[in-house]
């Protein structure tokens, strides 16, 4: 019988046949690993003399510390920059406005086009040029620049195939019930859009904080700036690299696991916010009420007595 739709349930050739596949694959994957460690020992990158500024505090309190603090000063303010003019976008491409629409169509088109790079290259020598900021912020300027209006544009788009994806009884009883469209749209489909692209919204921050390390190309003081630093001062640019690899690793992991708690929390709510009517058992009269319904008949005779 067949395991899907779409195609039918291996047989025990065919199961033989992906078990040696898997295997070689994995046989593989050690024998490169293993070739690379053996290469980068050879060269003298894994001695313990390499790791060992990194078992002192000066390596973390003058590079480290200061450079994770730079990485996430840029991917806050990018992160909420991004959700603001991501929403606003997103709004807008959904506006039934012609004037609102295009403009915020191209606009979401266009950086999403383009670089992340090229548009931090492009605004550092704006600022630079026209001496927008102070001169020690012109790096996190065009960093958070770049980040917000790429990262808006993709914000915009999950915004609006979030919207897309609601059913359309849900626009269709608000109007119903005499919401305006603008209304309609920030009391009832905006929350639950949001509620249900979460977790794409939440991989899209994990990329903010992973793309300020091109912040490293115009100097931005950033974690792979300042490995690059301590792999100049001590000469050990591999392990370096990897000690800020495994620090990016962490905090992603961290915030992944701080976005699924939020998330939890707000489908929590969404289910509680308003729960569901219920009937309440037949009376006397042979009536059945909902719970939580207050009728008309109620509150007049509340009134008159």
């Amino acid at each position: 019988m067949s395991g899907s739709v779409l195609f039918d349930a291996p047989g025990p050739r065919s199961k033989r046949l992906y078990a040696a596949v898997g295997v070689a694959s994995i046989v593989a994957l050690f024998l490169a690993l293993w070739f690379v460690i053996d290469r980068f020992n050879e060269k003298g990158q894994l001695t313990a003399a390499k790791w060992k500024p990194f078992l002192t505090g000066e390596i973390w309190t003058a590079y480290l510390l200061p450079g994770l603090a730079g990485t996430l000063t840029a991917a806050a303010i990018s992160v909420v920059l991004a959700m603001i003019v991501g929403v606003l976008l997103g709004v807008g491409r959904l506006s039934a406005a012609v004037w609102i629409r295009w403009p915020c169509s191209v606009i979401v088109e266009f950086f999403r086009a383009v670089p992340v790079l090229l548009m931090m290259l492009f605004t550092f020598a704006l600022y630079a040029h026209y001496e927008v900021f102070p001169p020690e912020q012109y790096a996190l300027a065009a960093v958070v620049t770049a980040l917000t209006l790429y990262n808006g544009a993709v914000v915009a788009e999950l915004v609006r195939s979030g919207v897309f994806s609601l059913p359309k009884g849900q626009r269709e009883a608000a109007l119903a019930i005499g919401l305006t469209g603008g209304k309609t749209m920030r009391l009832v489909l905006l929350p639950q859009a949001i509620t249900a692209m979460l977790p794409a919204i939440v991989g899209q921050l994990v990329v903010i904080l992973k793309d300020t390390a091109l912040g490293y190309i115009i100097t931005y003081e950033e974690l792979l700036r300042k490995a690059e630093q301590i792999g100049n001062f001590k000469v050990n640019l591999l392990p370096a690299l990897i000690v800020v690899g495994a620090i990016f690793v962490i905090v992603n992991y961290l915030l992944g696991l701080l976005a699924n708690r939020v998330e939890t929390m707000m489908r929590r709510r969404g289910r509680s916010a308003g729960g569901p009517l219920t009937a309440d058992p037949i009376d006397q009269t042979g009536g059945a009420g909902l719970t939580g319904v207050t009728t008309g008949a109620d509150d007049t005779s509340d009134t008159g007595s």
